[in-house]
């Protein structure tokens, strides 16, 4: 079995995480993709994130009823900050013997995994997809490798269509009152309207939202 992981903070989940989800999965023959929410992002400590909750309700409506990906709530019920291998030590103990798991990244993130928690242990429990996404700079792999011994066998590369959209983008564009219907699924759309997330905190408490 081969099991794609995408795991983020997903605040909202957007078109551009369904697109990675797709192409990930076609492009390396998975069975399936996890989408797995953040319960308490630890990079994103003293930001204001949306309550997990209305988090994992959009990626619910924003996968539907695709039988390519499914939802896993292991982060979220955890306790104490998200850490990527303590996910993927869970996903693998969950799944039988010879399974083998494909974290989805962008580059990024790559950039950044000397900084994570445990990183050589990540590599050792699932092979790293790595996308590109758009603005940022080319990753040094010969830097990463010497901070991370056996990071670039590791690693497979996959090219996915440029859709240069970011959850902060479509939260601030809500905020600002900017049209976003496109860059979310509908169901996501109406979910955010509904609820009145993003809005400035006055705005929302005007509207009933707590």
């Amino acid at each position: 079995m081969r099991i794609g992981v995408l795991g983020g903070t997903f605040d909202p989940p957007h078109i551009g995480h369904l697109v990675v989800a797709q192409e990930v999965w076609w492009r390396l023959r998975l069975d399936r993709v996890v989408f797995v929410p953040a319960g308490n992002p630890w990079h994103k400590a003293g930001e204001d994130v949306t309550p997990a909750h209305h988090r994992e309700a959009m990626v619910r409506l924003a996968i539907g009823d695709d039988s390519r990906f499914e939802l896993s709530r292991i982060d979220i019920e955890r306790p104490g900050p998200t850490y990527t291998v303590d996910t993927l030590t869970e996903l693998r103990r969950a799944y039988p013997p010879g399974t083998e798991l494909y974290f989805i990244l962008g580059t990024d993130a790559l950039a950044q995994l000397p900084t994570w928690r445990a990183p050589q242990r990540i590599i050792s429990l699932a092979r790293l997809a790595v996308v590109p996404r758009p603005g940022f700079d080319p990753v040094d792999l010969d830097r990463l490798e010497a901070e991370i011994p056996g990071l670039k066998a590791a690693i497979e590369l996959v090219p996915v269509p440029a859709v240069g959209i970011s959850s902060s983008e479509v939260a601030r564009r809500v905020a600002a009152g900017e049209p976003f219907r496109y860059l979310v699924p509908e169901a996501v759309y109406r979910y955010i309207e509904a609820h009145r997330l993003y809005l400035p905190h006055a705005e929302a408490l005007r509207t009933g939202d707590p």
